[in-house]
């Protein structure tokens, strides 16, 4: 027992003098505009220890024996800064440090808390590749923060892409994949931090930091891969570890018998706090509102990310996940053929297509499996150059049933299944060095960058047509069963093909402060495409003769230029920019015309100016823009010659007006809206009588969408709010043409919509509960693909943080 006491009295004396003879540094790192700066490097160089900041911008460093140390400050993209402090015997020391010039983002995400208008997250360096502000960029961009999702209890890409102005009702694919309206072209989520990352499946939101839709065509730093359309982008930021632990387990139920389990735990994994874990997964069961169908998937995203000196970090974030369901509805109506100049005008409302009914049965079902991988290195090479190496590779396999619904006649369809196995694989390696540095005065924002990406492509399946059936008299009996599709195979059309390509590119990009307030850029890529061409498994021939329209499936090659420049003029520094940009776009087309000559790529080219805000200590954040598209070198049938070749002669144009905003005018009130209008046209179409006419399936002429909340902010009822928000979309198109050289004009058309949510929450520091209705009065409505959306849907969600 002595012995015991003596031992205690030594271990107890240790710590006095080990308290006496050591001390602490502390400090904050916070933005120009004093909201926290979360992971930065921070290190005591004289001991080499390093840590990062935590979500309050906070760090500190114990054990420290006495005498003079400097802290070094690391922001990836921003010049260091060495503070010099002395350390006394237990003591401890602040040092603060604070930035002293333009608010930006490092190279590695980071996490910036504090700000009065919480659904603003405006500031990423994924949209330029730069550290460029908002203001300061002259391109237009949506970004839709995990905040507003979260509040909204959106479950899907979708939910989440209503908040975006012109995106209008999405478009499901059969195998859960999303498609997007963008300026009046298809637009889908293929990006995924910055880089493409295509997924040809569902995409479960649960480890979403923010979507960010990236308005125009954007080839000249995203290429022309399937991540860009002349449209736009619509860029997944994923979540990044960060330095502390907590998370949150999420339940959600509802109508359909929705269950849905969500988890999101972050923790460091080292004593200094420079290793940091994440992991985000969910699993979510629900049934169609339809007679039937139903959709099961998992989900599991970690991600983890490690300073491994103050100028070298990593990033590795993964997302798995897969799903077994049945195909949505995919209507594609009979096209009536008007005789002379007749015009037949139809609309899916009135031609009795049943609105609850599949005609397909639950044993027709696919799975999908997704696997994402995403490694990024920053290296600060100097305070003026930073290192980025990128590699992404995605990987989106569908097995089982896809299925569509074939108008035959006026009342009848005729069920359509694919079956078999598809593999898509995509490869993406960048090397950017991004510079920040002066020449004669003058401040030079520059990226260089080099990109490959390879693309294949494995297809295994039979498409099979079964018997007609009239959809208003459809028997009792009647059932597309598995084995009645099974028995049909040996009749249908074998697909056993691979197929990939190549994409060399180098891009630079370059902004040039003029004065203070005003910046140009120019940027420049030059594009090389390889095609490989279709090899036929079962032949093993690789195809290179013409189809029909002079298309030509053999190997090419094609080198593009995608030019972009842009001015932003701050007319109120740091609130208030005008801007003006040229932006370009292309896809690769394949083939030769009647005289022999190859094709060129089809270009797009946007002339766009506008205004971008953020006044009233960022109580007041938006964009109003005009922008004007014009699409070239589009592909039409040879007038003299039209089964054999093409002509590339056709041109398309869109132009429109975008507005966003976002406000908090009082304490707990946040309002979200947008509206935009889109005038899209062909211009020189196969037949001349098509021109002036809006193309089918560009959506919307006239989009709005909002979303208006309040939180009680203090007092017993904090935390207690409610909220309410709308999609309004014009009459829109699903055909509006003339089908053909002697016939009339044929128009199918999707009607117009008013589709309004509310919620009601109590939102505690420990917890969350929310209650929220979808579609409040069971609005009727379609996607382009014809596609049912889902009457009032009830959910609530329970949330417990730690």
């Amino acid at each position: 027992m002595k012995s015991l006491y003596l031992l205690a009295c030594f271990l107890f004396a240790g710590n006095i003098v080990f308290a006496q003879t050591s001390g602490k540094i502390s400090g904050k790192v916070l933005l120009v505009d004093g909201l926290p700066y979360a992971s930065a490097s921070v290190t005591v160089l004289e001991i080499r220890k390093t840590t990062l900041t935590d979500e309050q911008g906070s760090y500190s460093f114990s054990g420290i024996e006495p005498g003079n140390y400097t802290v070094r400050i690391q922001l990836l993209g921003f010049p260091q800064k060495d503070l010099k402090v002395t350390v006394a015997n237990g003591e401890t020391t602040r040092a603060d440090y604070r930035l002293e010039k333009e608010n930006v983002q490092a190279l590695q995400e980071v996490t910036v808390a504090g700000t009065t208008n919480k659904f603003i997250q405006k500031e990423s360096m994924y949209i330029a590749r730069l550290p460029l502000k908002n203001l300061e960029n002259p391109q237009v961009y949506n970004s839709v923060p995990k905040a507003l999702f979260q509040e909204q209890m959106a479950l899907d890409l979708g939910s989440i892409a209503k908040n975006v102005p012109g995106a209008g009702i999405p478009m499901i694919a059969n195998q859960g994949r999303v498609t997007f309206r963008s300026r009046g072209f298809d637009t889908e989520p293929n990006a995924r931090n910055g880089v493409a990352g295509a997924a040809f499946s569902f995409i479960d939101p649960a480890n979403l930091e923010r979507i960010e839709a990236i308005k125009g065509p954007s080839a000249t730093l995203f290429g022309n891969s399937i991540a860009s359309s002349y449209g736009g982008l619509y860029n997944r930021v994923t979540k990044k570890p960060y330095n502390g632990f907590g998370g949150e387990v999420a339940y959600t139920t509802g109508s359909w018998n929705l269950n849905r389990l969500t988890v999101d735990v972050n923790t460091p994994i080292n004593a200094d706090r420079t290793a940091l874990f994440r992991l985000n997964g969910a699993t979510t069961w629900e049934h169609s509102f339809q007679d039937l169908g139903y959709t099961n998937s998992m989900s599991i995203a970690p991600s983890f990310s490690y300073q491994i000196t103050d100028r070298l970090s990593l990033l590795l974030d993964v997302e798995f996940g897969q799903a077994k369901g049945t195909s949505v509805v995919r209507l594609n109506p009979y096209v009536a053929v008007p005789t002379g100049t007749a015009e037949i005008t139809r609309s899916i409302a009135d031609i009795g297509f049943p609105y609850n009914k599949t005609f397909l049965s639950n044993d027709l079902t696919y799975k999908t499996q997704m696997m994402n991988i995403f490694g990024q290195i920053n290296y600060k090479i100097s305070e003026e150059w930073t290192s980025q190496t990128i590699l992404s590779r995605a990987r989106s396999s569908i097995s089982g049933d896809i299925t569509a619904l074939n108008g035959r006649s006026e009342t009848t369809i005729r069920p359509n299944v694919i079956v078999g196995y598809t593999q898509f694989i995509a490869t993406d390696f960048q090397q950017n060095f991004i510079g920040d540095f002066k020449i004669a005065g003058h401040r030079n924002r520059l990226v260089v960058g080099l990109d490959y990406y390879n693309n294949y492509n494995d297809f295994d399946r039979v498409t099979v047509n079964l018997p007609d059936v009239d959809f208003i008299n459809t028997p009792a009996s009647y059932r597309v069963s598995q084995f009645k599709v099974d028995s049909l195979t040996s009749r249908g059309v074998l697909r056993k093909e691979t197929n990939r390509d190549n994409t060399y590119a180098v891009y630079a990009s370059d902004v040039f402060s003029i004065t203070e307030r005003l910046n140009a850029m120019m940027s420049l890529r030059v594009n090389r495409y390889q095609y490989k061409g279709v090899y036929n498994i079962s032949t093993g021939q690789t195809s290179g003769g013409l189809g029909a329209g002079g298309v030509q499936n053999g190997p090419f090659n094609q080198t593009s230029l995608s030019p972009k420049f842009g001015l932003v003029y701050e007319v109120y520094k740091d609130h208030v920019s005008l801007f003006g940009n040229y932006m370009n776009g292309f896809f690769n087309k394949s083939g030769v015309a009647r005289d022999g000559s190859a094709f060129k790529a089809e270009y797009a080219d946007q002339l766009e100016f506008g205004v971008k805000a953020d006044i009233f200590d960022h109580k007041l954040v938006g964009t109003v823009s005009y922008y004007d598209i014009k699409v070239k070198n589009m592909l039409r049938p040879d007038p003299v010659d039209p089964n054999n070749y093409s002509v590339q002669d056709g041109s398309q144009l869109s132009r429109g007006l975008e507005i966003e905003l976002t406000a908090n005018p009082i304490a707990g009130l946040n309002i979200v809206a947008g509206y935009a209008y889109n005038d899209s046209k062909l211009t020189a179409a196969a037949d001349p009588r098509n021109n002036g006419l809006r193309p089918g399936q560009s959506g919307p002429p006239n989009t709005y969408n909002f979303w208006v909340s309040y939180r009680i902010p203090m007092g017993k009822f904090s935390g207690l709010g409610a909220g309410v928000g709308g999609n309004i979309g014009d009459m829109s198109y699903y055909t509006n043409a003339y089908p053909t050289l002697t016939s009339g004009l044929s128009k199918f058309i999707i009607p117009s919509y008013k589709i309004f949510d509310a919620s009601v929450f109590y939102d505690h520091t420990k917890f969350r509960i929310g209650l929220k209705v979808d579609n409040l009065t069971s609005e009727k409505a379609w996607s382009v693909r014809l596609t049912p959306q889902a009457p009032a849907r009830f959910t609530g969600n329970f949330i417990l943080k730690f």
